[in-house]
């Protein structure tokens, strides 16, 4: 296999021009578990000195990572500056989603279970971090981020989306929330779901796409709910597997209906006569 000069010159030509904000993404993994490591695990932090450094690490680092998208010094720490400003909170509103684990799922049994087991925490911290950095207008960075979680737990958050205190993602696999969702207050959400748009095209890009869900709304496994005009209202209960593209009032039970035959000594349909 013989590769051509002008093929090796067009790709050189192309990473010059888009050289400039790009990152080890190996180094933006190591910061996200090395924060969720200070700010959860004991491990060796384990006292306020020690905190204080590998905050001081932290900041560093994310210094570095956003210097590589945007070679700026001073803006660089001011917005390292902000994140770390912003982090108490994040920490509370992370701890609230941890404690709804705990309060409502019978299969764990402590806060450390949650902390060093569940991807659907994970997966909420991720986002928590990445819509910090998402609201700040840095490029790049928080969409690589919540990338990452997704690859680590198959939960699909973008970092645009809104989402309210005590959040709950039970099992998790295979959810997405898209960029314009809106999420309130003790709302727990189920393997499968989707919160999308109705149509992707590229002139909707700066618009309301994807659902609102209140208050105290839970969301079983496989439910597919679209649209930026599409609300499912406060103390709603959506069943596994229903397609939604309009407005759910509050207090509402939305499911699919099913139906329980007794067989009898018959021969089977011949489209259930099969073998798996």
């Amino acid at each position: 296999m013989k590769i051509s000069d002008q093929f090796i010159h067009k790709i050189l030509k192309k990473k010059q021009i888009s050289s400039h904000g790009f990152f080890d993404k190996t180094d933006m993994e190591t910061w996200v578990r090395e924060l969720y490591n200070v700010l959860f695990l004991p491990q060796q932090i384990n006292s306020g000195d020690q905190l204080k450094t590998g905050f001081e690490e932290l900041q560093k680092g994310l210094i570095d990572l956003i210097k590589s998208i945007k070679n700026d010094e001073v803006f660089a720490q001011n917005e390292s500056n902000n994140f770390f400003l912003a982090l108490p909170e994040i920490y509370d509103k992370l701890i609230l989603d941890a404690q709804s684990i705990l309060e409502f799922d019978p299969a764990t049994g402590s806060l450390e279970e949650i902390l060093l087991s569940y991807p659907g925490f994970f997966a909420t911290y991720v986002y928590r971090i990445s819509h910090q950095l998402w609201i700040q207008e840095i490029k790049i960075l928080p969409r690589v981020i919540s990338e990452y979680a997704h690859s680590r737990t198959g939960i699909d958050i973008h970092p645009g989306a809104i989402i309210g205190k005590h959040f709950f993602i039970d099992h998790g696999t295979g959810i997405v929330i898209g960029e314009t969702t809106e999420i309130g207050n003790h709302v727990k959400i189920y393997q499968g779901v989707t919160l999308g748009a109705l149509n992707v095209s590229k002139d909707k890009a700066n618009k309301k796409r994807h659902p609102n869900i209140e208050d105290h709304v839970i969301i079983y496994s496989g439910a597919t709910i679209l649209g930026g005009g599409t609300t499912i209202g406060r103390d709603s209960i959506i069943g596994g597997n229903v397609w939604i593209t309009q407005n759910v009032p509050s207090n509402s039970l939305v499911y699919n209906k099913s139906e329980i035959k007794i067989k009898d000594n018959g021969p089977l349909p011949e489209s259930l006569t099969f073998v798996i």
